[in-house]
């Protein structure tokens, strides 16, 4: 009689345990986006591929000492600007400096929440220490919104998951 109780209950079990989030199947997947084609004026994009309505654009660049450490030698100092980004919550992309071949020499990201203007067009400037500052033929933004990477499945089972952006770009890369 008892075996005949406890088979009664086994899909009750299984039911409680699936909505707990202790089952293995929840369902969680992860997906990345491609990266895009960097350019000094790229469009912005999410993690879907689509347009967010941002510009984002390499105004200029040159090689020259960072003023509080000008021992260090040239570096990269660069400035950029976004077009339609709201100056609390907007997007964040990677730039790179590069060679001819458009190899990354050094990258950092750079976001509109730190830049500054009026009329949602929105100004900064960066510096980017690469190792050898001569080989530098420009400096390039990597269009995918890099603001919000959510968690992962494997960080977070039962509320994790979704797209992505791709890995941030590095040195070496071809861009």
């Amino acid at each position: 009689m008892f075996p005949a109780r406890l088979l009664a209950g086994a899909p009750f079990a299984l039911v409680i345990l699936a909505l707990s989030g202790c089952s293995s199947h929840w369902g969680c997947t992860d997906t990345t986006a491609e990266r895009g084609e960097a350019g000094v004026r790229v469009q912005v994009e999410g993690t879907s591929g689509r347009p967010l309505g941002v510009t984002a654009e390499v105004v200029d660049w040159r090689l020259e000492p960072h003023p509080q450490v000008p021992a260090e030698g040239d570096k990269v100092h660069f400035d950029y600007r976004f077009d339609g980004a709201d100056e609390r919550s907007g997007p964040a992309v990677d730039a790179c400096a590069v060679d001819k071949k458009r190899v990354a020499l050094g990258c950092q990201r750079v976001y509109s929440s730190q830049a500054f203007g009026p009329d949602g067009d929105l100004t900064g400037d960066e510096w980017l220490a690469v190792e050898h500052p001569e080989q530098v033929a420009g400096v390039l933004l990597i269009p995918n919104d890099q603001s919000h990477n959510g968690r992962t499945c494997e960080q977070d089972i039962k509320d994790g998951g979704g797209p992505h952006p791709p890995e941030p770009a590095s040195m070496g890369d071809q861009l």
